[in-house]
């Protein structure tokens, strides 16, 4: 079997890997400035995609032009998410090198989706592909490739704890390959309930005290994962920006199975409030004494641009962080120096600034749990900015582990 590392090798963004250069497992785009496509020129008969986030999912539509049409093959919340993603990106960006896509690509999409559920083996491409949950976000998947000879894990994003939304991968089907993401190689974790009870008391104290607390959060998984905290923990909050649609997306008869307590997200939806931004209501909100869930996750835009603006200038008010921040965004120079450009303006907050790890992906104990099951098995390390670093630790240890260039293509 050739593997050949399109995106996301040594990298994160853009993940995309060609197989025998029939078969391609996701396409995304990396969203920086400027954006980054998979590289190189492939026209496959099938794709695999192993979740709905951006950086795995952002190009598939150009995978559909000319006379090209790839059966793609995901669960159905992927199906969804990738859908929605595409959507706002056209909406943003279309017209523009930002966007790599058009509308009537975008629309032969359903055409060739096909949707599969986990343990459910099908036929693409030659290839006998089967998904197991992978505990990252609904839907996610790692991806068994087997061409009858080889067997090829790839794993995607996955996370091995559990977390309100999704329990975690118990999943160790036998491989002869393992492509393995690395996203936190090098982070341990405290205890995620830890995490989860200072970050509700956090939000409490602020709201006991007469404060507004803004909760940049992406889209996909972390808000409804903050939805369901407050829900727990007995909290008032707001919704706004793209986890609405998505928090309606994840309770569709078809979706309700790839969570872990439907029921809870249900709940957690009930007792939210669905923010329209009609009518200055989204000033009026930043005025009262509650959690406000809004995207973008790092402040890049959406509605925080009204929330935190709003907020800002007073110490009783907190901003409460929910996930990496990458560096040069606004949610990173906050952090780093209690400023940020905010809306097209470098804004000074007084308001208190904190972070939780609410991260869906494996910290180093979760990867190195789950690569357990495959010491003897080729490792090759992707999805992660220490990626030939973590595939020398591996090394050390026994593993037969290397950490694939991009483009370079290896046979497993």
């Amino acid at each position: 079997m050739d593997v050949q590392l399109l995106g996301g090798a040594r990298e994160i963004g853009r993940s995309a890997i060609c197989i025998d250069d029939t078969l391609v497992l996701d396409f995304g785009m990396d969203s920086g400035n400027p954006p980054a496509f998979p590289v190189g020129d492939v026209n496959p008969e099938a794709v695999a995609v192993s979740h709905g986030h951006l950086d795995h999912v952002g190009s598939i539509p150009t995978l559909l032009s000319g006379d090209s049409r790839p059966s793609i093959h995901w669960t159905p919340p992927t199906y969804d998410l990738t859908m929605v993603l595409a959507r706002d990106t056209l909406k943003l960006h279309g017209g523009s090198y930002d966007c790599p896509f058009t509308e009537a690509e975008l629309a032969r999409v359903a055409e060739v989706s096909e949707t599969h559920g986990y343990r459910e083996p099908f036929e693409a491409a030659g290839y006998e592909i089967t998904f197991f949950d992978a505990g990252h976000v609904p839907g996610s998947a790692h991806v068994l490739v087997d061409d009858g000879d080889t067997r090829l894990l790839y794993t995607g994003d996955f996370h091995t704890d559990e977390q309100r939304l999704l329990a975690g991968t118990t999943a160790r089907p036998e491989a002869d390959a393992v492509l393995c993401e690395s996203t936190y190689s090098d982070v341990t974790r405290p205890p995620r309930e830890q995490i989860e009870r200072e970050f509700a008391e956090s939000l409490r104290t602020t709201v006991w005290e007469g404060g507004t607390v803004v909760v940049p959060a992406f889209g996909i998984g972390r808000t409804q994962e903050v939805l369901c905290l407050c829900e727990e923990y007995d909290l008032e909050c707001y919704v706004d920006g793209m986890g609405k649609r998505v928090t309606e997306l994840f309770l569709r008869d078809e979706n309700r199975d790839f969570l872990r307590d439907p029921d809870l997200l249900r709940r957690a939806k009930g007792n939210a409030r669905f923010v329209n931004g009609r009518d200055g209501q989204r000033r009026r909100i930043a005025e009262q004494n509650t959690v406000i869930v809004t995207t973008s996750g790092m402040l890049h835009g959406g509605p925080a641009m009204t929330y935190v603006p709003a907020i800002r200038s007073h110490p009783t008010n907190k901003i409460a962080m929910t996930g990496y921040q990458v560096e040069g965004t606004p949610g990173r120079d906050l952090l780093e120096t209690g400023s940020a450009e905010l809306d097209g303006r470098v804004m000074r907050v007084s308001a208190q600034v904190e972070q939780y790890d609410f991260s869906a992906h494996a910290d180093r104990d979760g990867v190195r749990s789950f690569l357990e099951s495959y010491t003897d098995t080729p490792i090759l390390v992707n999805h992660g900015d220490r990626c030939e670093a973590f595939a020398e630790e591996l090394r050390a240890d026994g593993y037969d582990a290397t950490a694939p260039e991009l483009g370079e293509r290896i046979a497993v």
